[in-house]
This record gives structure tokens, sequence and C-alpha cells, in this order.
């Protein structure tokens, strides 16, 4: 996440883009979002951003460190509302997304972010890529391909390679439109 604000951020600096795209997998807290499906994340969240407080968490807005509606949070979450039009990636369903930096595959802890957050999938950089692409000004899109669902970790039910084959066809469905 860290290294994704960075680097997204120094590269938009440096130059002028029209267009920004994150190519990635995620992982899924939906059954209608089963591994392989590409999907568009138009809104993301830095989950882990806040504190805890006894057995609460407090978000960083909830601790006063940023308004909730404090730019580029919308609500407390990093939302595109102005995606690149392109018709490849209209088509794909959108998710609501939160980014972190442990992935889930623990009961209890996917049943805390789940109340907490609602989220469709799970990243590790795709809020990241969002914020410095809104503080850039540069239209983007965040894509990803579902590798797996989020549960206690079972890497036996995995589709990597079937996520990255479906991920890599939508980047040049979408590419071709640009």
């Amino acid at each position: 996440m860290v290294a994704t604000a960075a680097w997204t951020s120094r590269t938009l600096a440096t130059h002028a883009y029209g267009l920004a795209l994150n190519f990635g997998l995620c992982g899924s807290f939906r059954g209608t979002l089963q591994p392989g499906i590409v999907v568009h994340v138009a809104a993301d969240r830095l989950s882990e951003l806040g504190a805890e407080d006894d057995e609460a968490f407090l978000t960083i807005h909830e601790l006063h460190l940023q308004r909730e509606n404090e730019f580029p949070f919308e609500g407390g979450a990093v939302i595109n509302r102005r995606p690149p039009e392109n018709a490849a990636l209209a088509r794909l369903p959108r998710a609501n997304g939160i980014t972190v930096n442990t992935v889930h595959g623990n009961v209890r802890s996917i049943e805390v972010v789940t109340t907490r957050f609602h989220p469709d999938v799970e990243s590790m950089e795709g809020a990241a890529f969002l914020y410095s692409c809104l503080i850039a000004g540069v239209p983007c899109a965040q894509v990803r391909a579902v590798s797996n669902v989020v549960e206690k970790r079972n890497r036996g039910a995995w589709r990597i390679s079937e996520a990255i084959g479906n991920l890599g066809k939508a980047a040049i469905d979408i590419l071709d439109h640009a």
C-alpha cells in the first residue's frame, strides 16, 4: 500500500497522464463474486487506518485526524466518481473494496471487517492507487480479478491462474477501447 502510493504519486508528478489503470488480483467477500470474475473497484477504504480502543476500532475519521468528507474521502471512502469513459470498463461489475496490509484469513477478523465496512473485495493496494490518482487529478480505474473467496486460509480453493487470465483479457479489452 505504501509503495503503491509513493510510486504512483511520484510517477504522476513527473509526467502528464490522461489515464491511469491499476490491474490486480483481489479476494471476494461476496458469493456473487466468485474466483475468476473481473470487477471495477469504484470505491475503496483504508480499513486498517485507525486505532484500537480496547475491543473497539476507531477510524482516522472517528479519531478526528481527518474529516470523513475531506478530499479525497467521501463518507470515509475513496470514491472514483469519474472513471474514464470506456465501454469495456463499463461492462464490468462494480465493487466496493477495502485495502489492507494483512489479507484476511481468520473467521473472526473476516466477520469484524464485513460488519464494519460491508466490502465486496479486498486488495493490498487499491485505495492507495485511487487516492494518488484523485490527488493528482488523473482519470483512473482500479480493475481486479477475484482469485479467491475471503475465508479461513484455503489455498486449495484459490484460482490464481484463471483470475490472471481473465484479468489479462479484460485489460486488453479496456486498452482497446481507450
